[in-house]
This record gives C-alpha cells, structure tokens and sequence, in this order.
C-alpha cells in the first residue's frame, strides 16, 4: 500500500468516524430521536387520558340537562339545598369545660 493510499485511507476512516459520530450524537441524531419518541409516547397517553376527561365531562353534562333527578342530587350535595316540606335538624353543640 502506497503512502497516498493510507492517507486517504485514514481520511475515509476519520470521516467515516466522524459521520457515525453525528448519526449518534448530532441535533437529529439518534439520541434526539430517542427523546422526541419517549415525549410522543408521553403526550400520547396525556391526550388518552384528557379524552377519557371529556367524555366523563360530556356524561355529566348531558345528565346535568335532562336528569332532574341528578340536578337534585348535585344541588343537595354540592350547594345544601333541601327539598320542599324537608326540616334539618342541627345538633346542639355541648360547650366543653
């Protein structure tokens, strides 16, 4: 082997090094593709788990509309409202001494 073949030899090899090296390691390289799959993997289950939101929220929505049994369940439970001819009783609270 001639002393200009090994030259370019070892260029072709150096370049050949240099590009993997890139391949790997550059701003779209493999690692980067690594990363930028573990991030749609992510929001993927992110956008799965605000599709199951909006459904629930569709549901009760729907129910919140033509549900006068519901509508009355959520007013006693989240606003205290009682219904018609209902008493509440208070418990008295017994100072401590």
């Amino acid at each position: 082997m001639t002393k200009k073949q090994s030259i370019f030899l070892s260029i072709a090899v150096a370049l050949m090094f240099s590009l993997l090296f890139f391949i790997i390691f550059g701003e779209h390289g493999f690692i980067d593709l690594n990363s930028l799959k573990t991030e749609q993997n992510r929001l993927s289950e992110e956008n799965e788990q605000l599709n199951q939101t909006n459904l629930t929220l569709s549901v009760e929505i729907d129910r919140l509309k033509h549900d006068p049994h519901y509508i009355e369940s959520v007013a006693r439970r989240e606003l205290g409202m009682v219904g018609e001819n209902e008493l509440i009783l208070k418990p008295r609270r017994i100072p401590k001494p």
